[in-house]
């Protein structure tokens, strides 16, 4: 017999008909949202192409960043490093030989200035994928803006925000998850009085999937984190139907292109469900979910890596059918060094291909009705909500993961899934089926070396240049406000306009809150 299932599960049947999928669908626009968020989809707002970018120094990421708006991006995505990502300033001694090396060092104010310099922020949106110093790194940004005459309220954009992933898949996390998610919910608080066309969350299942989840995984542990933040708000007072609408997702774009698709359909019917039935929300804006996609980092391989140009072509087109928002795609050479300038034009010429040649922005929901995807999307919402359950019998998400269940069922799929490669059940181009013998030589990017002294060099400047007594006392009052209840962000604020730096900040945080070591 000739079994075929997804890496979820589902078994495949080699044809299906009019009784897979008897029900009738809502079109798109309408609840519970599964053909799309917009009636008319991509022909009202095409999706925003948003090549994700970050690098070596705040200058060369701005210039990275000039190169793909002046060759047609139509929004910002701001990789930052990791000593950054982890809240240390780069001069820190743990963050020798990282600077700048997995995205761009922003220590302070200066960085920011210099990373945004000459781009219009009343005409860009961006996305900040940073997540237990979010607060700091978007109050600069509302710094930044300023100076440029751009009021918060004209600000559009996306700040990641989702901590719970961090503690079940990357791991850059700071704080433990409860101090961690007053953070989250006072930067939500902050945003609806100060930034109210921000994004105040990316509840992210890319990482997720990165880590090894299935796609059922993904879309359950994403939802059941969602359901997180979403209560964490509701006790902090604030109304689902204000929040619900700034909230945004992030999800993985993988392989298997039909399961994909319906991976989209099946969290837009999930959320909306969630978001009525456990929230009482209204507002369509909180009903219905919105998400950026990016393709598959873990799908690349280093072996004939022009391969990925295919593998990236296929993941952005199955975004652009379950209808994404805003949508990355990878460079063909990132499984072996940060994209190439030639890599990332490569990858931005790809989506605006699917939109202006493949016909991606003519119809709304194209697939809509297909028996195939309406039995997956089906599968896929089952599956997920009897995970969901799961996750909710332990006390929710953030129970969950203390008790590491989340982890453990990532980590049981991710070693499930290499075995299969590695005995040859699961066939990669390239890797282990139709391999060649000689390597592909192909031009890497490589990171200025000089870079780390110069980023030490500015961050030793800005603190010999600020006034230390103004500095010294909105520090303290950063740490008066940790010890409160008070919403920390303006206090945030005031000590990053003084011109103290992240690493700073963060350490006295870290002083109150404590770290998570797990």
């Amino acid at each position: 017999m000739d079994e075929r299932r997804t890496d979820s599960g589902i078994e495949l049947k080699p044809l299906y008909g009019p009784g897979d999928a008897p029900h009738d669908i809502a079109p798109p626009g309408e609840f519970p949202y599964t053909r799309g968020p917009y009636p008319d989809m991509y022909r009202g707002r095409p999706w925003t192409i948003r090549q994700y970018a970050g690098f070596a120094s705040a200058e060369e990421t701005n210039a990275r960043f000039r190169y793909l708006l002046e060759r047609g991006q139509t929004g910002l995505s701001i990789a930052f490093d990791l000593p950054t990502q982890l809240g240390l300033d780069s001069d820190d001694p743990r963050s020798l030989g990282e600077v700048g090396r997995t995205g761009v060092p922003i220590d302070s104010l200066a960085d920011m200035e210099t990373v945004l310099a000459g781009i219009p922020l009343d005409r860009v949106s961006a996305s900040m994928t940073i997540n237990a110093p979010a607060a700091l790194l978007l109050l600069l940004y509302e710094l930044v803006a300023e100076q440029q005459g751009v009021p918060g309220a004209e600000l559009r954009g996306t700040v990641q925000n989702d901590i719970l992933k961090e503690y079940v898949a990357r791991g850059n996390y700071i704080f433990p998850p409860r101090p961690s998610m007053r953070i989250t919910t006072d930067l939500f608080a902050y945003c609806a009085e100060k930034l109210p066309r921000w994004n105040t969350i990316s509840i992210s299942g890319y990482h997720i999937r990165e880590a090894g989840a299935t796609a059922v995984q993904e879309l359950a542990f994403t939802v059941a984190n969602g359901i997180a933040y979403c209560q964490a708000a509701v006790d902090a007072g604030l109304s689902p139907d204000e929040f619900g609408a700034r909230l945004s997702f992030f999800f993985n774009a993988h392989n298997h292109f039909l399961q994909e698709v319906a991976k989209f359909r099946a969290a837009r019917r999930l959320w909306a469900r969630v978001m009525k039935e456990r929230f009482g929300a209204t507002n369509p804006k909180a009903l219905a979910l919105r998400f950026h996609a990016q393709t598959g980092g873990s799908t690349l391989t280093a072996q004939q890596p022009e391969n990925n140009v295919v593998r990236v072509a296929i993941q952005a087109l199955s975004a652009i059918l379950g209808g994404a928002q805003s949508l990355h795609t990878n460079g063909f050479d990132e499984a072996l060094a940060l994209p190439s300038e030639r890599a990332a034009r490569i990858a931005l010429r790809t989506q605006q291909i699917l939109a202006h040649e493949a016909g991606g922005t003519d119809i709304a929901d194209p697939l809509g009705g297909a028996y195939a995807l309406e039995a997956l999307t089906d599968e896929l919402e089952q599956r997920a909500w009897e995970l969901i359950g799961r996750v909710d019998e332990r006390g929710g998400a953030v129970a969950a993961i203390e008790q590491g269940f989340v982890q453990a069922e990532i980590e049981e799929a991710a070693f499930r899934y290499t075995r299969e490669v590695e005995a040859g059940e699961r066939p990669i181009v390239g890797v282990n089926e139709f391999a060649e013998q000689e390597e592909e030589r192909i031009e890497l990017h490589r990171i200025d070396p000089e870079a780390e002294k110069r980023q030490l060099e500015r961050t030793a400047r800005v603190r010999a240049e600020r006034n230390a007594a103004e500095a010294a006392a909105a520090t303290e009052r950063v740490r008066e406000a940790a010890r409160g209840t008070a919403n920390l962000l303006p206090p945030l604020r005031e000590a990053l306009a003084a011109h103290c730096t992240v690493g700073e900040l963060c350490g006295v945080l870290r002083d109150e809150f404590g770290m998570h070591d797990r």
